[in-house]
């Protein structure tokens, strides 16, 4: 029985690597050959200007490193703990993610090799193909991967914050969701996923219930909480520099008068 379990775990190893490979490829293939891609790079769809102002741009690119690294820590619990629902929602964001951190690391160092092995989602794929994973002790190693992930991309967000010289108030914002979420978590004993959805819906709007009766539900309920309180923001900002455009035009044309009365004197 021992040797049986043996066999069938260095089996689930294996498929996992190959069909870890095997997406990377493809996504690395659609990312940098494919033309679709390729074309929707250089549209104004892709252009983020095209919808938002460009202090808004840097912003969200700001909060970017920050939603990886909430995302990864809810990846992470998913690992962790049993919950009875989301948890193949969370295999495949987990492999969704694993992948995009793949692709964006280097390879080249020992270093960076044993990180892209620490980035294989064993448990997450053969979750999904076989049910309940037996290596489960790689989830360990893959959750240390993860937590190497969060330092790079929490010192990525100090870099862009220092360089771009925006503030770091984006930093509170994100503790006060991040210690409810984890509050939520234990105090209504809830899934992650129940959680992110509750925390999000009480901060922007006058709810705190999980929206949605499913995983699909919740995740269209997060989407357009969220989509409506970045577009809320982009709206006031845009109302302000409207305002402020106006103000400062109708000074230019109270000096333009003035100037044009003076010469009429002399």
């Amino acid at each position: 029985m021992d040797i049986e379990w043996i066999f069938i775990s260095i089996f689930q190893i294996l498929v996992a690597m190959g069909i870890f490979a095997a997406l990377a490829y493809i996504a690395k293939y659609i990312v940098n050959k494919g033309k679709l891609m390729a074309r929707f790079k250089k549209s104004r769809l892709s252009n983020p200007q095209e919808y938002f102002p460009s202090e808004e741009v840097f912003l969200l690119k700001q909060v970017f490193y920050l939603i990886v690294i909430l995302v990864i820590i809810m990846i992470c619990l998913y690992l962790t703990f049993d919950w009875d629902e989301g948890f193949y929602f969370a295999y495949l964001l987990d492999i969704v993610v694993s992948l995009y951190l793949a692709l964006k690391m280097d390879k080249d160092s020992l270093k960076d090799k044993v990180l892209l092995f620490l980035l294989i989602p064993f448990g997450s794929i053969t979750g999904i193909l076989f049910g309940d994973s037996i290596v489960f002790l790689l989830d360990l190693t893959h959750i240390i991967g993860y937590l190497y992930f969060i330092k790079v991309y929490f010192r990525k967000f100090v870099e862009y914050t220092e360089n771009n010289g925006l503030g770091i108030t984006i930093i509170l914002l994100f503790v006060i969701i991040l210690i409810s979420f984890l509050f939520t978590i234990v105090v209504e004993n809830v899934s992650p996923m129940d959680s992110i959805t509750m925390v999000s819906n009480a901060f922007t709007s006058n709810s705190f219930d999980a929206s949605g009766k499913n995983i699909i539900g919740k995740l269209n309920s997060l989407i357009l909480a969220w989509s409506g309180f970045i577009l809320s923001g982009v709206g006031t900002a845009t109302l302000a520099v409207s305002i402020l455009n106006q103000y400062v035009d109708n000074q230019f044309a109270e000096m333009k008068d003035l100037v044009k009365k003076k010469k009429e004197k002399k």
